[in-house]
């Protein structure tokens, strides 16, 4: 669901970037008003789950990949405005340091996972909760909640790509960026989504939820250190396990590269044809592109990577908590 660079326009970019001005800056204001100096750091052990669960891909029908975002599961536990905050800052470390989403459509991928996903999937999960007043109402607003927001998250995802040829053509009528139509970009992306990953979505959601509930109650609301240790040790075992993400065969759906791209349109019957802004578009050089560290074996660099993009979100994070000065 990461949209790379040169797959939207320019000017698809900038839209998208500026409907995320008004929503981050709300979202600041309220984290400022609501969270206090201790938990504020919370955010950063919610960003590292999100940017975690976005490191386990898993198969999905078509020889594609996919990933878990945690966005309703932020939600739930730092509220959605929280929730924002943390996968923004979750994937704007993604982008510039391994590449992951592209630089320029940073504001599409905000607005997909860290506005639809968590907005949607919490106010769901909420209205589900206030009807079936029960524990059982609360797990099935979760997993419903979770479901449906990944799901509402991959079909913007998958407008956003088709609109692509429709809008921006060059003289020939040939596609300047993704060259997949609605008809297809839809069911590519929202299908695989459907059956598998949303599924994933619930799951994670209610587990660790349920561990956070078993062994640390109130943690993410109170923000006390001394219930915080096996948080601590559920981000350290999913970090453990992250080389479990690179198990899964392919790539996903709309994050080819321009050679990959080039090999699949030839398959779909229009060879030699790579859109001009995808060949000639704005190139960024991530400083771990793909979560491989140089030198190291793919698995002992997915782990590393995964150590140092946890470590700085959370590190990130307890700092910002230090500069906020507790009202009287």
């Amino acid at each position: 669901m990461h949209i790379p660079d040169n797959y939207l326009s320019p000017a698809t970019c900038a839209v998208m970037g500026g409907a995320m001005v008004p929503v981050w800056t709300r979202a600041v204001r309220k984290v400022k008003a609501e969270l206090s100096k201790v938990k504020i750091p919370m955010l950063g052990v919610g960003a590292a789950f999100s940017f975690l669960l976005m490191m386990f891909n898993i198969p999905l029908p078509g020889g594609t990949t996919g990933h878990a975002v945690g966005g309703t599961l932020l939600a739930i536990l730092l509220g959605p405005y929280g929730a924002c905050i943390s996968i923004t800052v979750a994937l704007f470390l993604q982008a510039l340091l391994f590449g992951d989403g592209g630089i320029l459509s940073f504001g599409a991928n905000c607005f997909n996972m860290a506005f639809v996903l968590p907005f949607a999937g919490y106010y769901i999960y909420r209205m589900i909760k206030n009807s079936i007043k029960s524990e059982k109402g609360e797990f099935i607003g979760m997993a419903f909640g979770s479901y449906v927001g990944i799901n509402l998250a991959a079909l913007c995802t998958a407008i956003e790509f088709g609109i692509q040829p429709l809008l921006f053509k060059d003289a020939a009528g040939q596609a300047l960026y993704c060259p997949y139509p609605l008809s297809v970009s839809i069911p590519a992306m929202v299908l695989p989504h459907l059956l598998v990953a949303g599924i994933a979505e619930a799951v994670f959601t209610i587990a660790i939820i349920l561990f956070i509930k078993r062994v640390s109650p109130g943690s993410f609301y109170e923000g006390k250190k001394e219930k915080n240790k096996s948080i601590y040790g559920l981000i350290i075992m999913l970090v453990c396990l992250t080389p479990l993400g690179i198990l899964a065969a392919g790539t996903a759906w709309g994050e080819w590269g321009a050679e990959e791209i080039s090999g699949l349109l030839s398959a779909d019957g229009m060879t030699g044809f790579t859109p001009v802004g995808m060949q000639n578009g704005f190139s960024f050089n991530a400083v771990i592109p793909d979560y491989a560290v140089s030198g190291l074996p793919e698995p002992a660099g997915y782990v590393l990577s995964a150590i140092a993009g946890t470590a700085i979100l959370i590190i990130f994070f307890k700092i910002l908590g230090s500069l906020k000065k507790e009202k009287e």
